[in-house]
C-alpha cells in the first residue's frame, strides 16, 4: 500500500470522524453544563445569548486560516488526517514542520511523498501525535502555577512581565523561524522568500487596520496566509 493510499483508507477517516465527534459532544455537554451555571449564578438568557454571539463571531474569523491551513495540509497528507489535526489539536506551522522532519529521516521530503510508503504514513503520524502530546498532558499540572505567577509579576513592576510575554513570543519565534534562514542552502530560498513575503505582508496590513479599516485585525492571519501561499507559488515559477 502506498503513503496515500493509507492517508486515505477508509479506516483513516471512520477514526477520525469518531474522535471528531466525540469532541463536538463533550463540547456540547460542557456548553449545557456552563449555561446551566451562568442562569444559575443570575444570569439571563439574553446577556447569554449575547456572550454566544460574541464569541461564534470572534472564533469564525480566526476559523478562516485553519481552513485555510486544512486544505494546503491536504495535498501532503490526505484528507482525514489534516482534518483531524487542525480540528482538534495542532497547528499549519507546526504540522508541517513534524511531517517534513520525519520524511527527511526516512531519506525523502514532502515533495517525493510519491514513493513513501503505508507505514512512512503510521510513522509520520506517531511523530506529529507525540511531539504535541506532552504539552496536553503537562498543561494541567503546571498552567496554574504559570498563570499565578504570571499575575504576581503583573501586580508588582509590570514592566517585568512585559518582558517575560516577550521573551516568550521570541523564543516561539526562534523555534520556527531560525531554521528556515539557516537551512535555506537545503531547503531552498522558496521558503524564506515565502516567509519573508508574509512578514512584509502582516507589517502593511498592521498599518493599514486603524480608524475605519480596524476591523481588518481580525482578518490579517488568513489574509496573510493566503497570499503568503500565492508568492510561494509565485516563487518557484522564478526560481525553478
Amino acid at each position: 500500500m502506498s503513503f496515500f493510499e493509507a492517508a486515505n483508507h477508509w479506516l483513516i477517516y471512520v477514526l477520525v470522524s469518531i474522535g471528531i465527534c466525540f469532541v463536538a459532544v463533550f463540547s456540547l455537554v460542557s456548553m449545557q453544563k456552563s449555561w446551566k451555571r451562568a442562569r444559575a449564578k443570575g444570569w439571563s438568557n439574553e446577556k447569554l445569548m449575547g456572550l454566544v454571539k460574541m464569541t461564534v463571531s470572534a472564533t469564525i474569523v480566526p476559523s478562516i486560516s485553519i481552513v485555510i491551513g486544512v486544505f494546503s495540509l491536504v495535498a501532503l497528507l490526505g484528507i482525514p488526517w489534516p482534518w483531524w489535526r487542525l480540528s482538534v489539536v495542532g497547528s499549519l506551522t507546526y504540522e508541517t514542520m513534524a511531517a517534513d522532519m520525519t520524511i527527511k529521516a526516512i531519506g525523502l521530503d514532502l515533495t517525493r511523498l510519491a514513493e513513501a510508503k503505508a507505514e512512512h504514513f503510521v510513522l509520520l503520524m506517531y511523530v506529529m501525535s507525540l511531539g504535541i502530546m506532552g504539552g496536553m498532558f503537562v498543561s494541567p499540572f503546571i498552567t496554574k502555577s504559570i498563570h499565578l505567577g504570571s499575575m504576581k509579576m503583573k501586580a508588582g513592576d509590570k514592566r517585568w512581565s512585559v518582558l517575560a510575554g516577550s521573551i516568550f513570543f521570541t523564543v516561539i519565534l526562534a523555534v520556527f523561524i531560525v531554521p528556515i534562514f539557516l537551512n535555506f542552502r537545503t531547503s531552498g530560498y522558496i521558503q524564506m522568500l515565502t516567509f519573508l513575503t508574509s512578514l512584509a505582508i502582516t507589517i502593511v496590513l498592521n498599518r493599514i487596520a486603524v480608524g475605519k479599516w480596524a476591523f481588518l485585525r481580525n482578518f490579517i492571519l488568513a489574509i496573510s496566509l493566503v497570499l503568503a501561499m500565492a508568492s510561494s507559488v509565485l516563487w518557484s515559477a522564478i526560481l525553478t
